[in-house]
């Protein structure tokens, strides 16, 4: 009988996946070679908008005025870098001043393109100028009548020829080794757009209070938009004590209230001084008759006060200037209504 002969094991080959990876595996490279790409990327870019910046010509003026006119909105639209470069200018055009909104090219032709009306200003952005889906909405943005302001690195693209105003965009090199990542030309991109929402904000009189109405979720909002009757302790909280007063009456109340001071007040409840721990402690190191005393012999006069409708950072400069921790707040006739102080205001995030 043959003897059987047994069955070498098949060579074992590798996972695709794995062969993909071993192929473009290179040896990890130098912290000097990581640096030097950096700085090379960002003398590139930095070129790339000095440049930009010496051609700069009526042109930027001529679209800066065509938005201006506008009686509806920007609608910017681009397609891949260009399109989240887009999103951004777009984004920032609302947020100061400027009506604005992100059309994607390729839905434009499925039906978006009904965000667009005779009202509104088109602003495209591609680097070629060349890009399908903007191309095929080109004529039907020209039939509309709809302004078209480009921004392009190529003046003789499809895009740049059917432009009513052209910004120069391009880029001597893109900062990819392989000159082929959209590097330089997307910075370039999003540069001109902050620079034409600069002009733009500018031009409207757009103001840090405006600013702040749109971004209300944020630090400037909190800042601009928080009332001093949004953050004060109301008046049951707010701590007085009348003229005759005497001091152990005044210390149950700085006590009771917390706020570390209390509001000396007339028969009207307006208030006439203020007494603060500090002064007691000086009381006591000056060795004074604490029973003797009363409100009137130890308040300081004129109390900074502010009033409700206040901004909360108005009190806060005032402490600052001052060199103060607490303010009173009092009403249209002149009473004391509440109380705020330099803790209340962190809380809020005013300071």
């Amino acid at each position: 009988m043959a003897q059987t002969q047994p069955h070498a094991a098949p060579a074992l080959l590798p996972h695709p996946d794995q062969a993909e990876h071993s192929e473009h595996t290179s040896a990890p490279a130098s912290a000097q070679r990581l640096l030097q790409l950096a700085r090379d990327t960002l003398a590139i870019e930095a070129q790339a908008l000095h440049d930009m910046a010496q051609r700069l010509d009526t042109r930027f003026v001529q679209a800066v005025e065509r938005i201006l006119a506008c009686r509806g909105r920007v609608v910017v639209s681009g397609m891949g870098k260009s399109g989240h470069v887009g999103r951004k200018i777009a984004a920032t055009l609302a947020s100061t001043g400027t009506p604005a909104l992100f059309m994607h090219p390729g839905e434009a032709s499925h039906g978006d393109l009904g965000m667009i009306t005779s009202a509104d200003v088109l602003l495209a952005i591609s680097n070629s100028g060349e890009s399908e889906e903007l191309s095929a909405i080109l004529p039907l943005i020209k039939r509309m009548g709809v302004p078209l302001l480009a921004m392009t690195g190529r003046a003789d693209s499809n895009l740049g020829r059917h432009a009513d105003v052209l910004l120069d965009t391009s880029v001597a090199k893109e900062a990819c080794p392989h000159n082929l990542a959209p590097t330089a030309s997307t910075t370039a991109q999003l540069a001109m757009g902050d620079a034409l929402a600069v002009a733009l904000l500018d031009a409207r009189g757009f103001k840090a209070e405006d600013f702040a109405r749109s971004h209300p979720g944020g630090a400037l909002g909190r800042k601009l938009l928080t009332l001093v009757a949004d953050v004060m302790r109301p008046a049951e909280q707010a701590p007085r004590v009348g003229l005759q007063a005497r001091l152990p009456e005044i210390m149950r109340e700085i006590s009771a209230k917390g706020l570390g001071a209390t509001a000396v007040v007339d028969a009207d409840g307006v208030p006439v001084g203020i007494f603060t721990d500090g002064d007691l402690r000086r009381l006591i190191e000056r060795g004074a008759d604490l029973h003797a005393l009363r409100a009137e012999h130890v308040m300081h006069p004129a109390p900074h006060t502010v009033r409700p409708q206040a901004l909360a950072v108005e009190a806060a400069e005032r402490m600052e200037t001052h060199r103060i921790t607490s303010v009173l707040v009092v009403d249209d006739a002149g009473r004391l209504c509440g109380a705020l102080n330099s803790h209340d205001l962190m809380r809020a995030k005013v300071i």
